[in-house]
């Protein structure tokens, strides 16, 4: 209750300071300093602060994304939109940050795709697994950011409907992978491996089609669960494997690239819908650069986590299309995809059209 309270107290406090500036005229100072850069379009618009959020670990790609965006759209405007962000959960976890915004207490919120289906059912598409695998980051980013995309815009249309706008997926195709301590160079290896997962039931769908056994654990609980054998293997995203050392406990990374390493940014939409068609612009603006300089570096990360573990003596598995192939081909794998795509109401058939177009 008392981390709840001083959350919400956060929250409120960023507000209050939003409308102090106003009402005081730190507003207009502040306005002042933007006229001296502001040119063009911008010249003659009021001053408009937004205040943004993620929840994301010190210095994961959620955060550096959300502040990055920050910066440009400060730069483009001179100024005169400005982002009050808070990172790493000082405004609360992902689903309090959504929340929030759904609200307008706060206007923007990065984060990873799967706290989102809580509010927008149809991110549940997500979930598909390996739905991504044979694809480079630059197809995918055509899929999930390209202005021609058909899928885009169906996800799009999606957030609106709940009262969100959305601006963007980063991504460079990195995923979650496998950590075990027995060799899993075939599909016949994962039958009966006993591997903890998230609770989540798409996820858990997955595995158990593959003729593993999943078992949701909390994540405290992991490193323990492993070192004693009560599960064999999990899944996560390669920084996080590192961070939790779990080298020194499992011995084989397994590169099964089942659900894409993805952080989103979305707006509330009446407060996206109230700026002036500048600001959009040089938001929409920001963000897209910002994305183009983000996606090496996410690749560059993951590279080096990889071989980290490898240095720290994991043994790195990789698979070939065939093997991606003939896991989409299976019965409960193909059954789980009509699942999700009756789930988010079509959108999983036309992600996959729309991946097959750009490939």
């Amino acid at each position: 209750m008392k981390k709840s309270m001083r959350k919400i107290m956060a929250a409120a406090l960023a507000g209050f300071m939003v409308l102090s500036l106003t009402a005081c005229g730190g507003g207009d100072d502040k306005a002042a300093k933007g006229d001296s850069k502001a040119s063009g379009d911008y010249a003659k618009l009021k001053s408009v602060e937004l205040i943004g959020a993620d929840s994301t670990g010190k210095d994961a790609a959620g955060q550096l994304f959300g502040e990055l965006v920050t910066k440009k759209v400060s730069t483009i405007t001179g100024g005169k939109l400005t982002i009050d962000y808070h990172p790493n959960g000082d405004l609360g976890g992902d689903e309090d940050l959504l929340r929030q915004m759904k609200n307008n207490d706060i206007q923007l919120v990065v984060s990873q795709t799967a706290p989102v289906v809580s509010f927008i059912p149809e991110v549940a598409v997500f979930d598909l697994p390996m739905a991504f695998a044979q694809y480079k980051g630059d197809a995918i980013d055509k899929v999930l950011n390209g202005k021609d995309s058909a899928f885009r815009k169906k996800l799009s249309e999606a957030y609106e409907k709940s009262g969100y706008h959305y601006l963007g997926i980063l991504q460079n195709a990195t995923f979650r992978l496998t950590t075990a301590n027995k060799d899993l160079k075939t599909l016949e290896d994962y039958k009966s491996l006993k591997i903890r997962t998230m609770s989540n039931k798409n996820h858990m769908a997955f595995w158990t089609a593959i003729g593993a056994e999943p078992t949701p654990l909390a994540w405290p609980e992991v490193y323990f669960a492993l070192q004693s054998g009560t599960v064999a293997a999990e899944e996560n995203a390669a920084d996080t494997i590192v961070g939790a050392n779990l080298n020194e406990v499992q011995k084989y990374l397994a590169c099964t690239n089942h659900i894409l390493y993805a952080n989103q940014i979305c707006m509330n939409k009446k407060a996206y819908d109230s700026l002036d068609p500048a600001y959009q612009k040089a938001l929409n603006q920001a963000v897209t650069e910002a994305l183009a300089e983000m996606r090496p570096k996410l690749a560059d990360i993951d590279k080096k986590n990889k071989d980290d573990l490898k240095t720290k003596g994991m043994t790195i598995i990789n698979y070939d299309n065939a093997f991606f192939a003939k896991i989409l081909e299976l019965p409960g794998v193909k059954k789980l995809y009509s699942d999700i795509d009756g789930q988010v109401k079509g959108l999983g058939k036309a992600l996959m059209d729309e991946l097959k177009k750009v490939k």
